[in-house]
């Protein structure tokens, strides 16, 4: 597997990459390694961590793992911590971790409300906090970065998935807030904006109870899923010296689900 931009190069750089043990993250955290980064790898599942550090084995890359729920700033600041322990540096965050649930917004239980905001928005909040001063501090081509996965739901309204949407429309304003701040600063702050990918979040989607599947087909898109690797090739590029040109953008790649 190699990376395909130009002037992707990260070797001597390090990623702290979230979601890690599956789907979209793992393959960022694969592509990553091809473009020559080290790599700290973050998850609440340890068997799919352990699987990912497998396949990153044969990259000849050092990557470090670590078991975390990231829906307390506690957990964010902490990872970030510890891959500056192992690494001593730190050039690139990748927030990749994401969840879903569907539900009558009538009906949504708090704790889901509540953890899809935790996870989806104030973990990259915390994280990038963390991570900002040590960023600021890289000497990487066109300074250190922070790519947040957002989503087609931060464009449009989805029925059934309003603490989602408003999770993916908060962290695209946030990181386009960030991005007004270090303006005149070294770090790069971007985001990714996918449609649907075939990941844990769409083989373990439950539509609610008596849903009208007419409103949920809206957002399903004409042209089929979004290729993972397609998507972490985006992210690549924003976290390299080959995203250089880019601050405050957010990337859509969606099938068209957002063009009108």
């Amino acid at each position: 597997m190699t990376a395909i931009f130009k002037n992707h190069d990260m070797t001597g750089k390090v990623a702290l990459v979230t979601g890690a043990a599956s789907g979209l993250g793992r393959m960022t955290a694969l592509k990553l390694a091809a473009a020559g980064a080290d790599l700290w790898l973050v998850d609440v599942n340890a068997d799919g961590l352990a699987e990912t550090i497998e396949l990153l084995a044969p990259t000849g890359r050092t990557a470090g793992s670590e078991v975390a729920d990231l829906s307390s700033p506690e957990a964010c600041h902490a990872v970030v911590a510890h891959a500056l322990e192992k690494f001593g540096r730190l050039d690139a965050l990748c927030n990749v971790a994401g969840l879903i649930y569907l539900a009558n917004t009538a009906q949504m239980p708090q704790g889901q409300y509540e953890r899809t905001i935790d996870v989806n928005l104030n973990a990259p909040f915390f994280l990038s906090q963390a991570a900002i001063p040590h960023l600021l501090a890289s000497d990487a081509e066109g300074g250190g970065a922070i790519v947040n996965v957002t989503s087609c739901a931060s464009y449009i309204g989805e029925a059934y998935a309003a603490a989602y949407c408003a999770s993916k429309w908060g962290l695209l304003g946030m990181t386009k807030a960030m991005a007004m701040e270090f303006q005149k600063q070294p770090i790069r702050i971007n985001a990714v904006a996918p449609g649907g990918m075939i990941t844990n979040i769409i083989t373990n989607f439950a539509p609610p109870e008596n849903c009208d599947f007419e409103l949920l087909k809206r957002f399903s898109g004409m042209r089929g899923q979004v290729e993972v690797e397609d998507v972490a090739d985006l992210i690549v590029l924003l976290a390299s010296p080959a995203g250089r040109g880019f601050h405050g953008s957010c990337l859509s790649l969606d099938a068209g689900i957002t063009a009108g």
